[in-house]
C-alpha cells in the first residue's frame, strides 16, 4: 500500500512515524487507518526497528476521526469503521515492539484513542485531550471506552467520556493518561531519548515483557503470575540471556541481537 498520509524515518534502530495530514488535523479516515496498520505492520517485520514513536504533523497528534466520511454511514457501515479502528489498536497491543504516542496537540476522540493504544503517552504542555463523540450523536468506537477505563479507572473515564468535554495537558497527566509532559520544543527530543534508552536493551526480553503486561490484564493475578514465569523461563533459552548476563558478570556491555 502506497503510504501517501504518512512518514516514516529510521535512524539508530527508532523508527518515527508522523501521521502527516495537517490540513485535516491528521483526521483517522478509512484509507488513514489501512495506511497506518500496514506501516505499524511493516515495522513490526523490519527487525533493525526496535521502538515506533507516533506523532502528528502540525498543531495535532490526531483530532479525531473524520466526521464528514462518518456522517453518511449506515448502521452497518459504522460498525465496520470502529472494526476498523478497534483492530489497529489490537494490532499495536500485539507488536512486540515499543509504541511511544508523542502527542504534540490535539488528541481528541479516535486521536485520544490511538494515543491510548500506545504502550505511553508523552506530550507536549499546549496538548489537548479529550472524547467529544457524545457532542455529535456517537460513542468512542475504537476502544476507548475500554482502553481508558483500563488506564485511568471507571469513573474518570465516564466523566471524560459523558461530557464530551476536552481536558489540558496537566489534568491528563494528573488523571494518569499522560506519563510526563515536555515544552513543545523538547517533546521530540525527549521521545527519541526514551526510545534510545529502550533499544539499547534486549528487545526479545522487552516483547516478552510487553506480552506479559498486554494479556495479564486480562487474567486474574495468580493466571498473571503463571504466565509471567512462562514467559520469564522462556527467556533462559535466548542468546541475549547468556549474552546480557554473561557481560554483567564479565564486566562487559552488552550487545544484543534480539535472539
Amino acid at each position: 500500500m502506497e503510504l501517501s498520509q504518512l512518514l516514516i524515518e529510521k535512524k539508530d534502530g527508532i523508527a518515527l512515524l508522523t501521521i502527516n495530514s495537517p490540513k485535516t488535523l491528521n483526521a483517522l479516515n478509512s484509507k488513514m487507518l489501512g495506511e497506518l496498520e500496514c506501516a505499524l505492520y511493516e515495522l513490526e517485520l523490519d527487525a533493525e526497528v526496535k521502538v515506533v514513536i507516533l506523532t502528528g504533523a502540525g498543531k495535532a497528534f490526531v483530532a479525531g476521526a473524520d466526521i464528514k466520511e462518518m456522517a453518511q454511514m449506515s448502521a452497518m457501515e459504522g460498525q465496520q469503521f470502529s472494526r476498523k479502528g478497534q483492530r489497529l489498536m489490537l494490532f499495536i497491543d500485539q507488536m512486540t515492539k515499543p509504541v511511544i504516542a508523542a502527542v504534540n496537540g490535539y488528541a481528541l476522540g479516535g486521536g485520544l484513542e490511538l494515543a491510548l493504544a500506545c504502550d505511553f503517552i508523552y506530550a507536549c504542555v499546549e496538548s489537548k485531550f479529550g472524547f467529544p463523540e457524545v457532542t455529535l450523536g456517537v460513542m468512542p468506537g475504537f476502544g476507548g471506552t475500554q482502553n481508558l477505563a483500563r488506564r485511568i479507572g471507571a469513573a474518570k473515564a465516564n466523566e471524560l467520556i459523558f461530557t464530551g468535554k476536552m481536558i489540558d495537558a496537566a489534568k491528563a497527566e494528573g488523571w494518569g493518561i499522560v506519563n510526563e509532559l515536555f515544552a513543545a520544543e523538547e517533546l521530540m527530543d525527549k521521545a527519541f531519548k526514551t526510545a534510545m534508552q529502550i533499544a539499547s536493551v534486549a528487545s526479545l526480553a522487552i516483547g516478552y515483557a510487553k506480552d506479559a503486561i498486554v494479556h495479564g490484564l486480562d487474567m486474574t493475578r495468580e493466571d498473571g503470575f503463571r504466565y509471567e514465569a512462562a514467559l520469564f523461563g522462556v527467556l533462559f533459552a535466548s542468546e541475549d540471556q547468556k549474552e546480557g548476563m554473561g557481560a554483567f558478570v564479565e564486566k562487559r556491555k552488552a550487545v544484543f541481537k534480539g535472539e
